[in-house]
């Protein structure tokens, strides 16, 4: 994370850091919260708020040796674009990128957030290209960015939710707000971002005055999620979104039907998914015993690069998908596919970083 990169991210509009909150509402809203000690009936109506859109999966670069590999975990590509209307169509990058893996037998969900500039192979329009992972899905929507994931990490992702940004204050709104601890270097940078979130979604809020543990609202929760130049920078970013997402969900928990109901009509309409209503409906009876317990950022271990423009290099990838499946899925004895490895000796070749 050197000075390079600081100026480049500064050159872009904040906007990208509206949308990444809702990732993980997913998982509480569709596969947690509004399920929660709800009717069934209920939850079907609401469910056909969600916009639904298929992938071809023989296109998603899952191979046989991954799917059996994985069978206990079921992996969701939670997708955030940079688009501000009702559009996710091809040409929004996808800014933000989790995987949230369910373990089938434990229930364990595991949110794995894979940095939106790390240096990959891509599909373009049939072209093989070493590229950024938020391309992914300017080149070819969610189907592609599955790819991508599935080729280059060994993985067996088949679903997806994709949101855009637009309701991201309303949702932490409509939780009432999340518990936050803010430390000093946080304080000194999380105003500047409130200020700006007023100007650009005529919401109102107060500054933040103190540190500690506190309740902030949608818009102060919002600011606190971008904050990028404390130590650590994008990748410390990438943990507060986690944070505020996990926050919420604790908050989801403790919710009314009518509150729950609230934040159902925000957010479903903006969600687009291959996920079926019916899906869904079959998670309710393992619904109370789901739990989210470690989250984590990937790659491990990156060295940036400036080619065209500033790369994220996983140094190396075979080893930072190796660290991947022993740690999230306990593969201990896990040798990264020939694949994985001939994607890692491209990079290696590419950029001189082994």
């Amino acid at each position: 994370m050197g000075k390079r990169y600081k100026k480049e991210s500064k050159r872009k509009t904040g906007a990208r850091w509206k949308k990444v909150l809702l990732i993980i509402i997913i998982i509480i809203l569709v596969l947690l919260a509004i399920t929660a000690g709800i009717a069934t009936y209920f939850v079907a109506d609401k469910l056909g708020k969600i916009q639904k859109e298929d992938i071809d999966e023989t296109q998603i670069g899952i191979s046989e040796e991954a799917n059996k590999a994985l069978s206990g975990y079921r992996n969701i590509a939670l997708l955030g674009i940079d688009s501000r209307a009702d559009d996710y169509g091809v040409g929004n990058r996808s800014d933000c990128i989790i995987i949230a893996s369910i373990n089938q037998k434990t229930k364990d969900i595991k949110l794995i957030s894979v940095y939106r500039d790390t240096y990959l192979l891509l599909d373009e329009k049939g072209t093989e290209r070493l590229d950024k992972v938020t391309h992914a899905y300017s080149y070819g929507g969610a189907q592609n960015t599955l790819k991508a994931l599935n080729t280059n990490l060994d993985l067996n992702i088949s679903e997806f939710v994709t949101v855009n940004f637009d309701a991201v204050i309303e949702i932490v709104d409509a939780v009432g707000g999340v518990s936050i601890n803010i430390d000093s270097s946080e304080l000194q940078y999380i105003n500047q971002y409130i200020d700006e979130l007023i100007k650009t979604s005529g919401k109102s809020a107060k500054h933040i005055t103190k540190t500690g543990k506190q309740t902030l609202t949608g818009v102060q929760a919002v600011a606190y999620s971008r904050i990028r130049y404390t130590a650590g920078g994008d990748y410390k970013r990438t943990e507060r979104m986690r944070t505020v997402i996990e926050a919420v969900l604790a908050k989801a928990k403790t919710l009314g039907i009518g509150q729950l109901n609230k934040v159902a009509d925000t957010i479903l309409p903006k969600i687009r998914t291959n996920i079926s209503s019916g899906e869904i409906l079959s998670l309710l009876p393992s619904v109370a015993s789901f739990n989210i317990g470690d989250s984590m950022g990937w790659p491990y271990e990156t060295k940036g690069i400036t080619l065209d423009r500033w790369y994220g290099v996983p140094v190396n990838l075979e080893a930072n998908v190796k660290k991947l499946h022993q740690e999230a899925f306990g593969q201990t004895d896990y040798e990264p596919s020939a694949k994985v490895k001939e994607i890692s000796n491209q990079i290696i070749k590419k950029t001189g970083y082994k």
